[in-house]
């Protein structure tokens, strides 16, 4: 019988094979890794300051930069690791380890104007000196103000949001008692009063999508259109009031719209807004009115889009100024074309108006739409360029 003991011992000549093969990866990959380590640059390391390190001496000792980002390539030229390091005095701000003698590797470091240290070899070695001076943008970047600026506008908007969703649910109660009681034209009546604050607040309450698909849907995105179970909230309320000229079954439709408006004024109680969001939600409203909603309209039955146009420049106006306080200091030039896109704006619509307000907007021409459209589009991009110039983006 043959008893199994275990795989068999590998023969000579297969281990001497194994230890050969071994071998060559190891002084490939070690190829590899100089070759690597020695090359090793960003993308901007074709204007790196080149620091060559030897003897505990960096060469050169003193050297100057604009502010903003610099790259550096440091090459060791020691018979010692080392690491390099950029030094505000006992705070390192960049650094590169383990250097290997006669290897290379590249850092970035952003850095503001003044006076630094960088050190040469080992703690000992005495430091040099790195002078950042200066530039453009750094200068930029110093105007831009502090996020703790934004702190009372931010309140002040929380404030104003808060009285419009007040008004909202106070109107929106108003429209609802009159749904209630049948009364078909003080519910007329009552309809835009209760709109005008929803369009005055958009931007935010655009947020909360399920809020907004509630209160505001369009028959147009629905399967359905009018017939759609999601047909619901304010168009929905418009369409019996000056379509079907009926009350009948809007009762639910009027309870469940002050229902979600009273959960949007919940919402809004407890929401923290970024800075941010105030100018993106400003120019995000105003791009979409002016790609597609002058076009296309979406008031189909009561044909008072100019009126929501109207309430949504109000709320944008509102939003600009309490960012201006702060913008001015670091954008005015933006802030400025601001407050002429928006006057441009708000003129052309006014222009629209009549002794007895607002025409039917079936009735505005398509040349006065298009102009419309291109006052509220310069508006938008004047709007979007405003959180980079105040470096929140």
């Amino acid at each position: 019988m043959t008893r199994n003991t275990g795989p068999s011992a590998p023969s000579p000549k297969l281990m001497k094979l194994a230890v050969a093969g071994a071998a060559i990866l190891a002084v490939a990959g070690a190829g590899a890794f100089y070759f690597a380590s020695r090359n090793m640059k960003s993308g901007a390391s074709d204007n790196a300051v080149v620091v060559t390190i030897k003897d505990g001496a960096c060469d050169p000792n003193a050297i100057t930069v604009p502010a903003g980002r610099s790259t550096f390539k440091i090459i060791n030229n020691s018979d010692r690791a080392l690491e390099w390091e950029i030094l505000d005095g006992v705070m390192v701000l960049e650094e590169r380890e383990n250097i290997l003698p006669g290897f290379t590797q590249t850092m970035q470091a952003k850095l503001k104007a003044g006076d630094y240290e960088i050190t040469c070899g080992l703690l000992s070695s005495p430091r040099g000196t790195l002078h950042v001076t200066p530039s453009a943008e750094s200068e930029a970047e110093a105007a831009r103000p502090p996020l703790v600026s934004f702190v009372g506008a931010l309140a002040e908007f929380q404030v104003f949001l808060m009285s419009q969703t007040n008004n909202l649910v106070k109107a929106t109660a108003a429209l609802d008692a009159a749904i209630q009681s049948g009364d078909l034209d003080q519910a007329r009546v009552l309809y835009q009063k209760a709109r005008i604050p929803y369009k005055q607040i958009e931007p935010m309450a655009d947020l909360f999508a399920d809020l907004h698909n509630a209160i505001d849907p369009i028959a147009d995105y629905l399967e359905k259109r009018e017939k759609d179970p999601a047909f619901t909230g304010f168009h929905r309320i418009e369409y019996a009031l000056y379509a079907s000229n009926s009350l009948d079954e809007l009762a639910p439709v009027s309870a469940k719209l002050l229902a979600d408006v009273t959960a949007l004024k919940d919402r809004v109680r407890g929401l923290r807004i970024p800075p941010e969001q105030i100018a993106k939600g400003a120019a995000r409203l105003m791009g979409s009115i002016a790609d597609t909603k002058i076009a296309n309209g979406e008031d189909h039955y009561s044909q008072t889009d100019l009126v929501d146009f109207e309430g949504n420049l109000a709320g944008t106006s509102r939003m600009m100024a309490l960012l201006k306080p702060v913008a001015i200091q670091a954008a005015p030039a933006v802030v400025t074309d601001i407050e002429t896109r928006l006057a441009d704006a708000s003129a052309t619509l006014v222009a629209l108006r009549g002794a007895d307000g607002y025409p039917s907007y079936d009735k505005i021409t398509k040349e006065s739409r298009d102009l419309l459209a291109q006052k509220i589009k310069a508006l938008a991009d004047a709007i979007g360029k405003l959180n980079i110039a105040v470096g929140l983006e």
